[in-house]
């Protein structure tokens, strides 16, 4: 049992290993363009919207989170305005019952987007109906548009700006993935803009 453990755990950090590797491969350029796009947002003064759905959605507040705070401990800068529309439970809930749960984020970037925000949707299929249709929202309201992927990126991928969609069909690796992207995107526009 214990060897059969250690090989699991072996396994799955090589795998793992192996996605970032892959996604340095063919997503950096991609990264690049998303960290073009956040710092051009912010400094016009625009805000950062994200969505997702179970994981996806701990991931969207995770990444508002390290806008909102900061995410390197030696950078003394101001707040970048950034909101998961994952947190507010009353507004999730009334949206689902009234709207249908397809539309729940839809009327959150309706009340708090406007023209020049950025919307990342996070979504490991890019088949969630509920992030598709707030990248449909965002579009006509003008709000610029990033997907993290995974997968073959979906319908999402035709949906969105910019595509950045992880090479792994194993939900686990494209979420460990979207964490280390949003990382990496977010360390380099507060270095770009305040470091």
């Amino acid at each position: 049992m214990k060897i059969e453990r250690e090989k699991f755990i072996s396994e799955s950090l090589t795998r793992s290993s192996n996605i970032m590797l892959l996604t340095m491969e063919k997503c950096s350029q991609e990264i690049s363009k998303a960290i073009d796009i956040l710092i051009n947002a912010i400094k016009n003064k625009k805000k950062i919207l994200l969505c997702g759905n179970g994981g996806s959605a701990a991931d969207a507040q995770h990444l508002a989170t390290e806008f909102v705070i900061r995410l390197s401990p030696d950078l003394n800068r101001p707040a970048i305005p950034a909101i998961a529309l994952t947190t507010n439970t009353s507004t999730l809930t009334a949206g689902a019952n009234d709207l249908g749960y397809d539309n729940v984020f839809t009327r959150s970037i309706e009340a708090l987007g406007t023209e020049g925000d950025v919307l990342i949707g996070i979504s490991t299929s890019g088949n969630s109906e509920s992030v598709n249709n707030a990248f449909k929202k965002a579009k006509e309201l003008n709000i610029r548009t990033i997907g993290l992927l995974g997968k073959n990126g979906g319908k999402s991928k035709e949906l969105v700006e910019l595509a950045i969609v992880v090479p792994s069909e194993d939900t686990q690796r494209i979420q460990e993935a979207h964490i280390a992207i949003g990382h990496i995107i977010f360390q380099r526009v507060e270095k770009e803009l305040y470091g």
